[in-house]
């Protein structure tokens, strides 16, 4: 990347649940474009970090911008920012009364005012990039996980987004349906889309992140090139964890 352009802009954040102070003191700068894993082990803050992107967890002290917008509790800059942040999570969140079509083009017709077939016409392309338009008619619980995460993501997608964040998608699928996820994710990160995933998929943040960061008791340890994250870590706990999940 020639010129870096900073869409994520994470300050100094911190987090309590109570008396828990899940994250102390986070920075991250995410630019245009860049693929971003975040790993760590289970309770380390990653999800809470990313899911405070879009205001679906509340910081309590620091400061977030995205895309030019500072992350505040004023509803109107929340509302622009979830229109621009599309998210994908560990357990799937599709309507069971609605169709795989149906899904998708709900939040395109009631949040961007689009006309249904304009909706109905994107939709039926997102399927087909992600390898399911002949599931368009069917309801989420005729479908695989594979198939209804894949769904989740052309969901997302529907509301073109300039940035994805993935809540360890692929966690509750078996896996065999864990690699038709993580190619339609690839083909994403191939196309520019900047993305900050949390995922244990240490073949995905190899071949796919431009950084890969480790996370732990709410501290951001190390980050770095997933070649030298992997292969020649500065920090001891990076060394233990890795000596744990390779």
């Amino acid at each position: 990347m020639s010129e870096l352009q900073p869409i994520i802009v994470a300050e100094d954040v911190h987090k309590w649940y109570g008396k828990f102070h899940v994250l102390q003191g986070v920075s991250l700068t995410v630019n245009r474009g860049e693929v971003v894993v975040l790993m760590g082990p289970s309770g380390s803050g990653k999800s809470t970090f990313i899911r405070t992107f879009n205001a679906l967890e509340a910081y309590q002290q620091g400061k977030i911008t995205i895309d030019g917008i500072i992350l505040s509790h004023d509803l109107r800059n929340i509302e622009t920012i979830r229109r621009e942040v599309g998210m994908v999570f560990q357990q799937f969140n599709l309507f069971p009364h609605l169709t795989v079509l149906q899904n998708i083009t709900l939040a395109p017709t009631w949040v961007r005012r689009w006309s249904q077939p304009k909706a109905k016409e994107l939709a039926i392309q997102l399927l087909e990039r992600v390898g399911i338009l002949e599931q368009a008619h069917k309801y989420p619980g005729q479908l695989s996980g594979g198939q209804q995460q894949r769904v989740a993501i052309a969901r997302a997608l529907a509301m073109q987004p300039k940035i994805m964040l993935f809540d360890e998608p692929t966690s509750a699928l078996d896996p065999e349906m864990v690699r038709e996820v993580l190619d339609v994710m690839r083909s994403l990160a191939s196309d520019g889309m900047t993305m900050v995933v949390v995922t244990h998929e240490v073949g995905f943040a190899r071949e796919v992140a431009d950084r890969v960061i480790l996370m732990d008791s709410g501290f951001l340890v190390e980050s770095a090139t997933p070649n030298t994250f992997f292969t020649n870590p500065k920090q001891e706990r990076t060394r233990k964890f890795l000596s744990q999940i390779l």
